[in-house]
Formats: structure tokens, sequence, C-alpha cells
């Protein structure tokens, strides 16, 4: 079987995406990853498939390298977007693309963390991140362990142990799991060894991504990532949001806040009308190409 598909990335957080809207493919763990190793395959940090949705325009689903499939991701979703404006509604003549382009200006995306919201502006793309939450539960965070130490019905500097050293995380989820580390420079963070760490602790069910903040100056703040299924990548969108309320909820920034990561830059704005999170960047088209592949992939 042949699939054609286009390689993309933000901030060099790197992405197969592929048109999946009939719903051809199978085995989409093992495909995922196939498809994104750097040796064997296509290469990227997630595999992005679009499909039908019933209660948005279009559903994405996200695979990590390790095959794990993952409930957002801001950087993907930019991606996506662009895709989506670039290879159907500009491009498609059919009836559907028409509907869409006479209002272009956004659409939405069904996503296991619900419904997101995708807004154009030139080159960039604005997201509608929706409201972060705190609840242990919900993040999730082993409520038991963190119960006595919750600080308004919020993990905020709680001490992990991770290996030899105690780390203070304040834990978010922006519709995928976060622990925000606060540190004097995150350059020096050996993000290879303490991530898995991290990342793998018996205080998160469902594994975490970990973000290492640095302040920079006013309303700026550096991160490095560790994300969950994928590594260290050089940008991650909602990792980049969660820090960005954690700064602010700390004290470092106030609600704007310009994150510096190593593939770039990101506005993030937590707003104080509605509560949620907005997340402003570019995406990019790498290249295009068709791979075959088995339909019983193994």
């Amino acid at each position: 079987m042949k699939i054609n598909f286009t390689k993309m990335h933000a901030l060099g957080n790197d992405f197969i995406v592929i048109d999946d809207r009939e719903a051809k493919l199978k085995n989409l763990s093992r495909l995922s990853k196939k498809l994104c190793h750097r040796k064997f395959g296509i290469g990227a940090d997630q595999l992005l498939l679009l499909g039908h949705s019933k209660c948005a325009d279009f559903r994405m689903r996200i695979f990590n390298g390790d095959g794990s499939e993952v409930e957002m991701c801001g950087n993907g979703i930019r991606c996506l977007g662009k895709y989506i404006w670039d290879k159907i509604l500009l491009c498609d003549d059919s009836a559907f693309a028409m509907k869409y382009c006479q209002s272009i200006e956004s659409l939405s995306i069904e996503t296991l963390a619900g419904t997101k919201y995708i807004y154009k502006s030139g080159d960039l793309f604005r997201i509608d991140m929706g409201e972060p939450v705190f609840g242990p539960a919900k993040i999730p965070v082993v409520s038991k362990t963190v119960g006595p130490r919750l600080q308004d019905g919020k993990v905020i500097r709680y001490p992990l142990k991770a290996g030899n050293k105690t780390y203070e995380i304040t834990c978010v989820s922006m519709g995928n799991p976060h622990a925000v580390i606060v540190v004097d420079d995150a350059d020096s963070v050996q993000l290879n060894s303490v991530g898995p760490l991290i990342e793998n602790h018996k205080l998160f069910p469902n594994r975490t991504n970990v973000e290492f903040i640095q302040k920079q100056g006013e309303g700026r703040i550096k991160m490095r990532v560790w994300e969950r299924g994928a590594g260290e990548t050089m940008a991650c969108g909602t990792g980049a949001c969660a820090s960005a309320v954690v700064s602010a909820l700390l004290g470092l920034t106030g609600r704007k806040v310009n994150v510096s990561l190593p593939g770039g830059k990101l506005l993030i704005h937590w707003s104080e009308k509605d509560n949620h999170v907005y997340m402003t960047g570019p995406a990019v088209s790498v290249f295009e190409g068709t791979i075959e592949i088995q339909l019983n992939i193994k």
C-alpha cells in the first residue's frame, strides 16, 4: 500500500502528517514506530493523522515515536492546521472545501483532549488550548501521595525524588500531563538522565511530560522539555502552555509569556477573561513524499 505524507515541523518539533479520512491505515502504533524511526523510516517525533469528525471540522490523532497515542500536541495541531489550509481548503474544489472557504479564518479540531480551535493570521497560527487543569486526579497525579501537600487543590512545588536529587514540581494538564520545574540554568540540566526518571515516576499513572524553565526577564522564560514517549524535543506546544501557566502561577511572570525553546519562540497568553490558554506560533511544511508500507505492518 502506498501512502502520501507531508513532513512538517513547528520550531523543530517534527511530524509526519497523513490524510487518513478514508480510515485505511491499521496497526497505527506499529506504523508510527516504523515511520518515525530516524534510521529506518521517514523520521519524526510524532505521526499525525487527519480524520473526519462528527463534532468538529476535522479530527486529529497523535502517535509518538514509541507508538503510544497521546491526547494533545500544541505544535502538532498548528502543523495540522497549516496542512488543512494548504492541502484541503485552498486546493480542493469539493463542496466540503468550498463550504469552509467562505469562513476560512478558523477551524475546529477534535482531539482526545477535547475540541480545539485554530485561528490563522498570516503565517502564524493561534490555538485556543482551553483551560489549564490543576486537579491531581485529572492530570493525573496519584492523589493519595500528593494530598497532604496540596496548595489550594494544586500540586505546587511538590518535592519529587528522582535518582539522587529532589526536584520541586508543579503539575498541570493542558489536555496531557506536565510536571514543570523552575531552575536557575535550564541548559545545565542533564535532561537525558533525569527526564526518563520523572516521566516514568510512579506518581504519574499515565507518565508525564517534563519541563525545566528558567526566568529570563520580564515576561520571558526559557524552557527545555522531555516529552512523554518522544524524549527531548526542540519544542513542545502544550509544554510551553503549561510552563507559562506555572510561571504566572508562581509569580515569575504575568499571564502573557514569551517562551524561548531550542527551536524558537512561542507566545502564550493565559487569559483572565475566560481562563483559556492561547498559543501563537509558526508551522512549516518541509517536504512531501510517498512511502510503501505493508497493510499488516510488523
